[in-house]
């Protein structure tokens, strides 16, 4: 008869256990999977945006900062 509430109590521990690191994942499920940061978004276009800014000033490379623009429009950022 001891033994009886031992594992009635042990048996109702491991799911309430269970609820807990359910409801824990379930919270942050949508937390571990953000967006990109902007900095980390479009690599090629940043690339190529920043070189030519650097060699021939901003002005001269219009065309790299629109397609960088629309890349990161692409991935969700109003910019």
């Amino acid at each position: 008869m001891d033994e009886l509430p031992t594992q009635s109590t042990s048996a109702l521990a491991s799911p309430r256990l269970q609820l807990n690191r359910g409801s824990t994942t379930a919270t942050s499920g949508p937390e571990s999977k953000p967006k990109k940061k902007i900095c980390c978004a479009c690599p090629e276009t940043k690339k190529l945006r920043d070189e030519c800014i650097v060699e021939h000033g901003e002005e001269a490379c219009a065309k790299w900062i629109e397609a960088h623009r629309i890349c990161l429009r692409a991935e969700g950022f109003n910019v």
